[in-house]
C-alpha cells in the first residue's frame, strides 16, 4: 500500500499541466465545491511582508494556527495582529454558521466567516489553492508560493459531516488520531465519531471501574484473517486504551479544528469484553472472554440494577471528558438469546408490562437516555433503537439502509445517514483479487463513484420530513484495518468525495469536475503523509458545471 515516491511526482506533474485551465475555470481544485466561484485574474504573491490582519482578537487562535502552518512551509513570517495586513480576517455573523466568503485579489485577501469555524473553513479553501506543503515543496523547484484571483462565497449543506473510527477491533495511538482529525477537517469534516467500546476491546479508561482497563481492554491474540474453521490465531496480545488526560487532548485538538468528538459506547450488545472484566453485569455467570474472532456476540448486558448503576458511572466519567451534545450509545446487533433464558430480564418485562425482548431493549434505551436528558445531552443510536419503540428524543444513526433514516424522519426525529452500500468505508473499494483483505459482507464493493452518487436525502422525504436529515457520515469498522496506512488506504480519497456529498449543494455535484479537483488535492495528502488509494484514470468528458446559486 505504500507509494514510491515518483508517484508524487507524477501526481504533482499532472496538476501543474493542467494548472492554467483549473486555475482560471470556475472549478478550481477545491474539495469540496464552493458554492459559488467567480474567476478573476492574475494571482496573489506571499512574500516577506505578508501578514495576517485580525479585525477582533478572538480570531487570533484560528488565524495564528494557519500562519504557523504556513511558516513552516513557507519559512516566510506572515505575522498576526490587529493592526495591519494584507490579508484581512473577519467575522460577518450574517452569512451564517461555518460559512464564508474568500476573496483573492492581485493585493490583498479578504477572508470573512459567518463564525470562527466560517474563518477555518475559508483557510482550508485557501490552503488548496497554495502548493503543497514541505515535502512537495521542498523536492519540486520554482513553485511560487501564490494563489490565483477567486471570489467564492461558501456554506455547507448539512450541519453534520462525519467520519468514524473504530479502535475497539484494532487501537490507534492518539498520535494516528490527531492526524486522522486533522486530515478530515482539512475537507470540512466537523464530527469525528470515536467507537471506543467493543466485544474485543474496551478503550476508555474509567477510573471508577479499573478492570475495564486491566482486563476488558485485552485480548490474547487476533484470528488471522478469515481462518474461522478451522480457527487460526496469530498468537499475539492486542489491547491498549486511552487515558483520561489523553481523551481531553484529543478532544481539545479536534476542537481546535472545529471537529466535535462524539464518543460511543456501546450498549447493551457488543460489550463481551465488559463482561470478562465484571461478569455480574451479564444475564449468566459465565466465563467470559475478551473475544478473538469477529461478529456479533450473544453476550449482552443484562437489565439489572447493577448494570444500569454502572452504565451511569460509565456515562458520568464519559460525558465530563467529551462537551458534545450527543452520546452515542450504539445498542445495535443485539441477540436475545440471553434475555430470554433470564429470569431477571423476564421478570422486567413482565413488571414493566413489555411485549417481548424486543421492547425490554427498547426500555433499555428509553432508561438511558432520560439518563442522558437529565445530564442535559442527547441519545444517538444505530437504528436498530427503532425496534421496539424509538426512545423520544433519540438521533437514529441510519446505517442498514436508508429505511431506519425514513421511518425516524417521518416519526419527527433527526437522522443521520450512513448506510452501508455508500458509507461503509471498511468496504472493498475494487475487485477484493488486487486490493488487501477488507470487509465483504452483503457482497458490497464501494467504489469512489458509488461514494459521490450517495445522496442523503431519500426521495421519498416530503420537505418538512427531509429536515430531519442531519446530514451523512461514513464509518470505518477494523476487523480487518490493523495499521494506521491500512485505514488511511480505506478512507482516502473516498472520504473526499463524501466531503462533498455533505457540504456541496446538490446541483453542484459532479463526478467529472470531483475527478479534475481531486488530481489537484492528491498531492496535498501525499505532503501529509497520507497513504491514500490511487484511483482510476477516467476516460470522460467533463460534465457541465451548475451555475452558482
Amino acid at each position: 500500500m505504500k507509494r514510491p515516491f515518483f508517484c508524487l511526482l507524477a501526481v504533482f506533474s499532472l496538476l501543474m499541466g493542467c494548472g492554467k485551465d483549473v486555475m482560471n475555470s470556475p472549478d478550481v481544485p477545491i474539495i469540496p465545491n464552493p458554492k459559488q466561484v467567480d474567476a478573476g485574474i492574475g494571482v496573489f504573491s506571499f512574500t516577506p511582508s505578508t501578514a495576517f490582519h485580525i479585525t477582533s482578537g478572538a480570531l487570533g487562535g484560528v488565524t495564528e494556527r494557519f500562519a504557523s502552518e504556513l511558516r513552516r512551509s513557507t519559512g516566510l513570517l506572515l505575522s498576526v495582529s490587529e493592526t495591519e495586513g494584507d490579508i484581512e480576517v473577519s467575522v460577518t455573523p450574517e452569512l451564517g454558521p461555518e460559512s464564508y466568503t474568500l476573496d483573492i485579489r492581485v493585493d490583498a485577501i479578504t477572508i470573512r466567516g459567518g463564525d470562527e469555524a466560517g474563518v477555518f473553513y475559508a483557510f482550508q479553501s485557501l490552503r488548496q489553492l497554495l502548493p503543497p506543503e514541505i515535502e512537495v515543496a521542498s523536492v519540486v523547484t520554482n513553485v511560487p508560493w501564490e494563489v490565483p484571483s477567486v471570489s467564492i462565497q461558501d456554506a455547507p449543506r448539512f450541519p453534520y459531516r462525519g467520519l468514524h473510527l473504530d479502535v475497539g477491533r484494532h487501537f490507534f495511538e492518539v498520535d494516528f488520531v490527531k492526524k486522522y482529525i486533522d486530515t478530515m477537517a482539512r475537507y470540512k469534516y466537523n464530527r469525528f465519531h470515536w467507537h471506543l467500546t467493543e466485544d474485543q476491546g474496551w478503550r476508555i479508561e474509567i477510573k471508577k471501574y479499573p478492570l475495564l482497563t486491566e482486563i476488558a481492554a485485552w485480548r490474547k491474540e487476533t484470528i488471522v484473517g478469515k481462518n474461522f474453521d478451522p480457527y487460526v490465531g496469530d498468537g499475539i496480545p492486542h489491547g491498549g486504551f486511552y487515558t483520561q488526560d489523553q481523551i481531553r487532548e484529543v478532544v481539545q485538538y479536534a476542537a481546535d479544528r472545529f471537529v466535535t468528538v462524539i464518543p460511543e459506547i456501546e450498549m447493551p450488545g457488543h460489550s463481551s469484553a465488559v463482561l470478562a472484566a465484571y461478569p455480574s453485569l451479564g444475564c449468566h455467570p459465565g466465563p467470559f472472554t475478551v473475544p478473538t474472532i469477529w461478529g456479533v456476540m450473544d453476550e449482552i448486558l443484562c437489565p439489572s440494577e447493577e448494570t444500569f448503576t454502572f452504565l451511569e458511572d460509565v456515562l458520568t466519567e464519559v460525558m465530563a471528558l467529551f462537551p458534545s451534545q450527543y452520546i452515542h450509545i450504539g445498542a445495535d446487533e443485539v441477540p436475545k438469546i440471553r434475555w430470554e433464558n433470564s429470569a431477571l430480564a423476564q421478570a422486567v418485562i413482565k413488571k414493566e408490562g413489555l411485549k417481548d425482548e424486543q421492547e425490554l431493549q427498547s426500555w433499555f434505551i428509553r432508561r438511558i437516555e432520560t439518563f442522558l436528558n437529565q445530564n442535559g445531552r442527547s441519545l444517538i443510536g444505530w437504528d436498530e433503537i427503532l425496534e421496539g419503540g424509538l426512545a423520544p428524543n433519540a438521533t437514529v444513526m441510519s446505517w442498514r439502509g436508508t429505511v431506519g433514516g425514513i421511518e425516524a424522519a417521518r416519526a419527527g426525529h433527526d437522522v443521520i445517514m450512513t448506510p452501508t452500500k455508500y458509507a461503509y468505508f471498511d468496504f472493498y473499494q475494487a475487485d477484493p483479487g488486487g486490493e488487501p483483505l477488507a470487509m465483504n459482507w452483503a457482497g458490497f464493493t464501494i467504489p469512489l463513484d458509488t461514494v459521490y452518487s450517495f445522496e442523503p436525502i431519500p426521495d421519498e422525504l416530503t420537505l418538512a420530513e427531509s429536515k430531519h436529515i442531519l446530514g451523512a457520515q461514513a464509518n470505518v469498522w477494523t476487523e480487518y484495518i490493523s495499521t494506521p496506512e491500512y485505514v488511511e488506504y480505506m478512507v482516502y480519497p473516498r472520504a473526499l468525495a463524501l466531503s462533498e456529498v455533505v457540504w456541496s449543494a446538490r446541483e453542484r455535484k459532479d463526478l467529472d469536475s470531483f475527478y479534475k479537483r481531486m488530481i489537484g488535492n492528491l498531492p496535498h495528502l501525499e505532503s501529509l503523509g497520507v497513504n491514500y488509494r490511487i484511483p482510476e484514470a477516467r476516460d470522460s468528458k467533463p460534465g457541465p458545471i451548475a451555475a452558482a446559486n
